[in-house]
């Protein structure tokens, strides 16, 4: 691997300033701060930029919620932010905000060459207006009764039921949650970025090996359904920038986030000398510039960001790598179950280098879901870091402080296995610099198993009672240490602050070519416990930290259940009109996600020799293989409904409020597929 220098900016996705940082969150953070740390450690030149989101309506009404200006409460969400980071070693060089002077200017800068340059159209548009906030009304700020299955409660743009996607306007019954008042239809004229302008550039660049494969696909999906203007505007009243020549309009949050990135990496270079942001950011620039981001940003990431940067005479990334979601023990994070678990809460009760090194054990650079099994958490750490990696140096330090003076000796006892821990690091380097950083971990582990057979082999403890063998036992354990060494510098990206603890035990600084290095007549500390196991106790009393409050139970509290408050009984019908829904035990014979869908999976419904296709928008609360072979209920004598992904011949019942909490029907044992429920 060549080890030119190399000229780097590494950027995460920016949270957003309205709430909290959860262990959701964690990964794309965790995920850079590796790759990161790895460059920085091989020398090469590398920034990492980040920045609070810190625009938009609902920081706006929040904000307004709170009772205090915008500004408060998105500086005061960063310093959280920061706090979260940091505690969590992941070492931004800058973390700004994109509330800034240079975020302005930039974003300006951007409109304006976009604007001359012709891609920058106007159009009237009708939009849901909330009389009583006076305010138009973003799609997730409307709710209504879905105009495809009826549903109620759903939000502006799609419905969590059926999975139909529609506009604001379409919705029945709609209503602000902003305030509670029904809409109102207005015109308003908008600013569009002439996206489709670009469709032959973005064909190019999505396949030039910018984006993983997952992505570019799917962006061939889209290409296919024809690329659309994008609004770029929003009216007053807005937390934002106002758009240089359009009073009462202000840049849509999404063109000025991403634009954060450079802005961010500005405000750095200006305020420290370190880099220059012409170089980076330029049209023939040779540096690399790679944005690390949730697949939930797919769309803006690798359509209109590159374009926009294209348009105003800006480089395009070198790289968008995108990451999946964490369910936590295999279903959506819930806060009822205590497994939507906030990052300061994991940190009230875990060693963060926990969860750093079990999602760089799971993590590929492929867009997979990552799933946190925290039983499978605390035994993977407690053996990997602690029985593996750390039991090498218990094993032997004490023999180096106690016998031979606290000295490596001059020696090893076996440089053939030596060679093959310092070759193992070009394999090790390339699965790093890949983002396969599972595949690396499985590498170093796999050799800290060679050193604990090794040691056992030799057994160190019973050599050492023979008369003569003292030379023996100094380079065997010189080996081990050595051994040790050469696995921590290879760990250290994944976990900086105990690679701290093992240097100052060392005497040592890594670098990566540590690695090649021996350390002979080389005096050493006194060895300390470096890392405690995991104890389930403490996992227990996070998962109770992360639950919400649950009300007692009581007759007053049956009297005003949440459901029926919220959710009355509906009017009664007769007898012959429930006689008409035929209700049959299905047994779910295959389930699968649905490219491209938010809410829904597929299910092969099995009615006993009969099968139905059924869509059911249950993603969110099940892993599509938890369902296979279970029983449920469905109606059959629904008519076949096409939707965007399919026919869907049924629906099968489920009970909750949404979300996480959804619970589909089961039958009781002895039902089998096919019998109608009566």
């Amino acid at each position: 691997m060549s080890q030119t220098k190399r000229k780097i900016l590494v950027t995460n996705a920016l949270p957003y300033a309205n709430g909290p940082i959860h262990l959701g969150h964690m990964l794309g953070y965790v995920q850079a701060d590796i790759w990161v740390r790895f460059q920085k450690l091989r020398g090469h030149e590398c920034h990492y930029m980040c920045a609070d989101d810190a625009h938009g309506t609902p920081i706006m009404l929040k904000a307004q919620q709170l009772g205090i200006k915008p500004e408060q409460m998105i500086a005061d969400m960063q310093q959280a932010h920061e706090a979260d980071f940091a505690d969590f070693h992941v070492n931004f060089d800058h973390y700004y905000s994109t509330h800034s002077p240079e975020n302005r200017e930039l974003a300006e800068t951007i409109y304006t060459r976009l604007r001359d340059a012709g891609h920058i159209k106007t159009k009237t548009i009708e939009q849901l207006f909330d009389p009583e906030k006076s305010m138009f009304l973003p799609d997730r700020f409307v709710k209504g009764t879905c105009p495809e299955c009826g549903a109620d409660d759903q939000y502006g743009d799609n419905c969590d039921v059926c999975g139909a996607t529609y506009a604001p306007t379409e919705l029945k019954n709609p209503r602000s949650v902003v305030s509670g008042a029904t809409p109102e239809l207005r015109e308003s004229e908008h600013y569009f970025f002439d996206l489709p302008a670009f469709e032959d550039m973005l064909k190019a660049w999505t396949r030039s090996g910018s984006l993983q494969d997952e992505m570019a696909n799917k962006l061939n999906e889209w290409f296919e359904q024809g690329l659309q203007r994008w609004d770029i505007s929003r009216d007053a009243p807005y937390f934002g920038f106002e758009i240089p020549d359009a009073p009462g309009k202000y840049f849509y949050v999404w063109l000025d986030a991403p634009i954060g990135y450079m802005s961010s990496f500005k405000h750095y270079c200006d305020s420290t000398g370190l880099a220059n942001w012409d170089d980076f950011w330029q049209p023939n620039s040779d540096a690399e510039v790679y944005h690390i981001i949730g697949k939930d940003i797919i769309y803006f990431h690798s359509l209109f960001w590159p374009a926009m940067l294209k348009g105003a005479d800006f480089r395009q990334p070198t790289n968008v790598w995108a990451h999946g979601f964490i369910t936590v023990n295999g279903t959506k994070m819930s806060k009822s179950k205590g497994t939507f678990i906030m990052a300061r809460t994991y940190l009230d009760h875990l060693n963060p280098e926990y969860l750093r090194y079990y999602y760089a054990a799971k993590l590929t650079n492929r867009i997979d879901d990552l799933d946190l099994n925290l039983t499978d958490f605390a035994q993977r750490v407690n053996a990997d870091l602690v029985g593996k990696v750390i039991n090498i140096a218990s094993r032997c330090a004490g023999f180096i402080q106690k016998k031979f003076n606290g000295k490596l000796s001059a020696d090893v006892a076996d440089s053939a296995l030596l060679e093959d821990f310092q070759k193992a690091q070009d394999s090790i380097a390339t699965a790093y610099e890949q983002r396969e950083f599972a595949k690396a971990m499985r590498e170093i582990m796999a050799l800290a198993d060679r050193a604990n057979q090794y040691i056992a082999d030799k057994e160190p403890w019973q050599l050492i009672k023979q008369e003569g063998a003292e030379q023996e036992v100094h380079d065997i354990c010189s080996l081990g240490i050595h051994l040790f060494r050469i696995l921590m510098v290879y760990l250290t990206p994944v976990v900086p602050e105990l690679a701290e603890r093992v240097q100052a035990f060392l005497n040592d600084r890594f670098t990566w070519a540590s690695a090649q290095q021996v350390l002979t007549n080389h005096a050493i500390n006194p060895f300390k416990a470096l890392m405690q196991r995991i104890d389930m106790k403490d996992i227990e009393a996070m998962i109770d930290a992360s639950k919400e409050q649950q009300p007692a139970t009581s007759e007053a509290a049956v009297a005003t259940n949440k459901h029926l408050s919220e959710e009355p009984i509906a009017d009664t019908i007769d007898f012959d009109s429930f006689a008409k829904v035929d209700l049959r035990v299905a047994r779910i014979a295959n389930a699968e996600h649905v490219e491209g869908a938010d809410k829904l999976l597929k299910l092969t419904l099995d009615l006993g020799g009969e099968t139905r296709q059924v869509f059911a928008g249950i993603k969110s609360a099940y892993q599509p293989e938890k369902l296979i072979g279970q029983l449920t209920v469905m109606v059959a004598n629904l008519a076949p409904r096409k939707m965007r992904f399919g026919v869907s011949e049924g629906m099968v019942l489920a009970a909750g409020p949404g979300g996480e909490e959804i619970y589909i029907l089961n039958p009781h044992n002895g039902a089998e597929p096919g019998m109608r429920v009566m």
